[in-house]
C-alpha cells in the first residue's frame, strides 16, 4: 500500500476500481488527488480532480475502470517521477468548489439515468413491436410487445445479432444502405407484418436502426381501409338521406383472436404457432368460457390445414344415439329415419381440415373406442356401410375436466388419452390472469359497437376496476355478454359502475364486507376458506338468479348464463339446485 496523502494513510485506487469509487473517495476526504496502483501493487501515478472531472465532462460511463481512463489519458497522467507524492497540484480551484462540481455532474447523471428509465418505460407502453440495434446490427433494446409477440425475454435478445432473433429481418440491411424502409411487408412466424425500418444518423454516418412492428397481422391494414370505405360510404348515404346499414362483423382469425397482454397469453400464443407447423393432436384444457374453441380455430388457421373445413363438435350436446352417426355418417337405409342417400360424418367433412372435439370429457367408453381407432387407423366406416374411407385430419380435442383422475376412475381410456395428449395447451380462468381483462373488455366492446352500428362506449375508472375485481366464473364467455348487455342497457357513452349488473356489484361489496350475510360470512371466517369457496358460492347464486327470471326455463338461463345447457345440467347437479 503507498504512503500518506495530506495526513491520510492509505488511501488508494486500485486500477481496477471505477470512476464512481473514485468520486466517492473525493467527495469523502476532500482531496485533489489519490495514488493510483496496479494489479501488482505499484504505483502508476496519482489521479487528479481535473482528469476526473475531464472524464465525467466528456461523459465516461461512472461504471468504468481507472485502468481505463489511465490508458486513455496516458500523456496527461501525472507520474510520481516528475511530481513528488506530497507536492498538490497547481490549481486555485478549491476542494468545496470540486466536491460541488462533482455534486452537479452527479445530479445530471441521475437525470438522464431517469430520462432513460422513462424511455424504456415509454417504449414497454407501446402496441407496436420496437426493437434498436447499433451499427453492427446488434439487438441493444427491444420492448414487452416484441418480446411477447415473438414469444422471447428480453434478456435472450439483447446483445444478439437481429438475424438471430428476428426472423426474415432487413435491419443489418437498413444500417448498410442508410435508406428507411417504411411499409415494407415482412413475414414473421408465416404471418405477413407491416414494419417501418429507419436508419439512425449521427454526424454523417450511420449508427444504428429503429425497427417497428406496426400492424400485428397484414389483416389489420384491410381493416383500416375497409373503415375508411365505410366512412365514404356513410357520407355519401347521409347526403340521399339513406339509413345507413349497422356495419359488417369483423372477420378476426389466426393469432389475432386470441386477445391479451399476460404472460400466459403470450406463452399460448407461442404454442399456438408451433403446433400449427406439425400435425400431431392437440389437447386444449380449461374451464368453461375460456375460449378453447377460439384456440382451436387459431391454430386451424394456422395450419397448413387452413383451406380445409374446420368441423366443431359439441360431444356433450349429442345424444349418445345419435353420437356414431353424426361422427362416422351413415348409409342410406342403415336405421329408421336414416335420410335417402345416407349423410357424411363429421370425421368426413373434415376431410383435410380439422376436427374439434369439445367437451371430450363427456364422450361414453364405448364412441372412445371408435375415436381412438380411427385416430389409430386413420379410416373411418359410416354406420350401415361396408368399405372404409381414409381420411387427413387434423383432431383437436378440448375438456374443461380433469382428465387424467377420470382415468384412473376408469371413466376414460387411457390409451385414448395419450393419443389426444401429444401437444397440451391449458387456457387459464380469467380470474388468473386479470391483466387481460381491460384488453378484452375494449376488443369486445369495440367488435360488438361495429356489429351493431352504434358508437364505441368507455368505461370510467371506477366500473373498470369493479369489473377486474370480478371473478368471473362463466370466463370469456361471460365476460362478452356483460359487454352486449351493457351497449344495449346504457344510453350514454359513458358506463359508469352503477350501470353494471348486480350480480357483479354485489360481488364486489360481498370481497370488501364479509359480514353482510351469515352464509357470506361463514365462507369467508372458515380457517381453510379458498377463493374457489367465494367463486362457487357466486356461481350457485347467479345460476338461482337466471332460473328465478327465466321462471325456471333451463335453456333460456343457459343462455343468460353463456353457457351450454349440458354445462349448466352440471352445475344443477353439483350445487344441489
Amino acid at each position: 500500500m503507498c504512503g500518506s496523502v495530506y495526513g491520510y494513510e492509505e488511501i488508494v485506487l486500485r486500477a481496477e476500481q471505477t470512476l464512481k469509487e473514485a468520486v466517492q473517495l473525493f467527495i469523502r476526504y476532500e482531496i485533489n488527488e489519490i495514488p493510483v496502483i496496479d494489479r501488482q501493487r505499484r504505483e502508476m501515478g496519482r489521479l487528479t480532480y481535473r482528469m476526473l472531472l475531464k472524464a465525467l465532462a466528456d461523459k465516461w460511463d461512472d461504471d468504468e475502470t481507472i485502468e481505463s481512463l489511465w490508458n486513455a489519458q496516458e500523456t496527461t497522467v501525472e507520474h510520481t517521477k516528475e511530481q513528488p507524492a506530497d507536492v498538490p497540484p497547481k490549481s486555485h480551484t478549491s476542494v468545496s468548489e470540486l466536491i460541488t462540481e462533482i455534486q452537479r455532474l452527479k445530479l445530471e447523471l441521475q437525470e438522464a439515468h431517469s430520462m432513460v428509465e422513462m424511455m424504456k418505460t415509454v417504449l414497454d407502453s407501446a402496441y407496436e413491436g420496437i426493437a434498436v440495434v447499433d451499427a453492427q446490427g446488434i439487438i441493444r433494446e427491444i420492448n414487452k410487445a416484441y418480446c411477447q409477440f415473438l414469444g422471447i425475454r428480453r434478456e435472450d435478445a439483447i446483445g444478439k445479432h437481429v438475424t438471430e432473433v428476428i426472423e426474415n429481418t432487413r435491419l443489418h440491411i437498413c444500417i448498410e444502405s442508410g435508406v428507411p424502409e417504411r411499409g415494407f411487408i415482412q413475414k414473421i412466424f408465416d404471418q405477413p407484418m407491416v414494419v417501418h425500418r429507419i436508419p439512425i444518423w449521427r454526424e454523417g454516418k450511420v449508427v444504428g436502426a429503429i425497427g417497428m412492428l406496426i400492424f400485428q397481422g397484414v389483416s389489420e391494414v384491410y381493416q383500416i381501409f375497409q373503415r375508411v370505405q365505410e366512412l365514404s360510404r356513410q357520407a355519401s348515404q347521409k347526403e340521399k338521406k339513406v339509413k345507413r346499414a349497422a356495419s359488417p362483423k369483423k372477420q378476426i382469425s389466426g393469432l389475432d383472436s386470441i386477445v391479451g397482454r399476460s404472460p400466459a397469453i403470450a406463452k399460448i400464443k407461442q404454442m399456438v404457432r408451433r403446433a400449427a407447423r406439425v400435425p400431431s393432436t392437440v389437447l386444449i384444457t380449461g374451464e368453461s368460457g375460456t375460449g378453447k374453441e377460439v384456440l382451436a380455430k387459431a391454430i386451424h388457421q394456422s395450419s397448413p390445414y387452413v383451406d380445409g373445413n374446420f368441423v366443431s363438435v359439441n360431444c356433450a350436446a349429442i345424444p349418445e344415439s345419435l353420437l356414431e352417426a353424426e361422427l362416422f355418417g351413415y348409409e342410406e337405409g342403415a336405421f329408421t329415419g336414416a335420410k335417402k342417400g345416407g349423410k357424411p360424418g363429421k370425421f368426413q367433412l373434415a376431410h383435410k381440415g380439422t376436427l374439434f372435439l369439445d367437451e371430450i370429457g363427456d364422450m361414453p367408453l364405448y364412441m372412445q373406442a371408435k375415436i381412438l381407432r380411427v385416430l389409430e387407423e386413420k379410416k373411418v366406416e359410416r354406420v350401415g356401410g361396408v368399405a372404409e374411407m381414409e381420411l387427413d385430419v387434423r383432431i383437436i380435442a378440448a375438456t374443461n375436466k380433469n382428465l387424467e383422475e377420470m382415468v384412473q376412475k376408469g371413466q376414460f381410456r387411457e390409451d385414448l388419452f395419450y393419443r389426444l395428449n401429444i401437444i397440451r395447451i391449458h387456457i387459464p380462468a380469467l380470474r388468473e390472469r386479470k391483466m387481460d381483462i381491460p384488453y378484452l373488455l375494449a376488443y369486445h366492446m369495440e367488435r360488438i359497437c361495429e356489429q351493431f352500428g352504434l358508437k364505441q362506449k368507455e368505461f370510467t375508472k371506477e366500473a373498470m376496476q369493479a369489473l377486474m375485481d370480478y371473478s368471473w366464473p362463466g370466463n370469456i364467455r361471460e365476460l362478452v355478454n356483460v359487454v352486449e348487455w351493457l351497449v344495449g342497457m346504457v344510453d350514454g357513452q359513458k358506463i359508469e359502475k352503477e350501470h353494471l349488473p348486480s350480480h357483479i356489484l354485489s360481488s364486489a361489496l360481498f370481497m370488501k364486507n364479509g359480514r353482510e350475510v351469515e352464509e357470506r360470512k361463514n365462507i369467508i371466517e372458515q380457517p381453510d376458506a379458498h377463493w374457489r369457496d367465494i367463486v362457487d358460492y357466486y356461481e350457485r347464486e347467479r345460476i338461482k338468479q337466471a332460473l328465478i327470471e327465466e321462471k325456471g326455463n333451463k335453456a333460456a338461463a343457459a343462455r343468460k348464463l353463456g353457457m351450454h345447457r349440458s354445462t349448466l345440467y352440471e352445475k344443477l347437479k353439483k350445487y344441489n339446485l
